[in-house]
């Protein structure tokens, strides 16, 4: 009997000084976003896909509209200059040939306004206005969609929240009395994704909008200055 408690307490003690001496080191999971991803569910999935369209079509937008818009604010600085000298000299066809060879929106008002001269000046303002529009609205094409995309986007990551909070909730409601926290953290983790994946989308659209905005109103004020410009001109044979 005296020996049965001897080696009990032997092995205790042992057993003790094991997990005294072992040092316990946690295990941290991480998860890829990947994995964030999937895990909210085909909701999730599908709210996350449709942000990266998203993301890739504002990316496209904005590229293509400042190249255009760049391009359309360039202008030669000689090009009024000549447009003068060949009106006052009666040259208009070299006028006209000289705003067909410049593909910028300005030259194309300034041709419509020649292909006028010898009508009454408001027919010609009419008509170079008219041009102005039309070039305009090809200056601000696709800056509508872009600027729903800033305001769309949000609302969709907002929406794979809420889908991902559902499905947690659902998940506490099927497990009972057995609430995990760990259940219930990454189904709130994996919901706000979808939010920041939204608000990254919208932030790029909304300062790539207001970019393009800025830059289209310097193309208009060029385009107005031009048309003053040329109406002048325009007023100078009859002084």
């Amino acid at each position: 009997m005296l020996l049965s408690l001897l080696q009990i307490n032997v092995a205790s003690d042992t057993a003790n000084t094991i997990a005294e001496g072992m040092e316990v080191i946690p295990h941290e999971e991480t998860l890829t976003i990947w994995q964030l991803v999937t895990s909210g569910g085909i909701g999730g999935i599908i709210i996350m896909t449709t942000l990266f369209i998203l993301s890739f079509l504002t990316i496209y937008i904005y590229v293509e509209r400042f190249l255009t818009i760049s391009k359309a604010a360039k202008e030669d600085p000689n090009f009024m200059n000549q447009i003068k000298d060949y009106i006052l000299e009666g040259k208009i066809d070299s006028a006209k040939n000289l705003c067909a060879s410049n593909p910028s929106p300005i030259a194309r008002m300034i041709e419509k306004g020649i292909s006028r001269i010898g009508k009454p000046l408001t027919d010609i303002a009419t008509a170079i206005e008219n041009t102005g529009k039309l070039e305009l609205y090809k200056l601000e094409k696709n800056l509508a969609t872009l600027a729903t995309i800033a305001g769309a986007a949000p609302m969709i990551g907002f929406l794979g929240t809420v889908i991902g909070m559902i499905l947690a909730f659902h998940q506490m409601a099927a497990a009972g009395g057995n609430i995990d926290v760990e259940m219930l953290a990454e189904g709130i983790y994996t919901a706000m994704v979808t939010t920041v994946a939204g608000l990254v989308v919208g932030i790029m659209a909304y300062m790539g909008y207001n970019t393009l905005v800025a830059k289209v109103e310097k193309v208009v004020f060029l385009m107005e200055a031009r048309t003053t410009e040329f109406m002048d001109i325009l007023h100078e044979p009859a002084v």
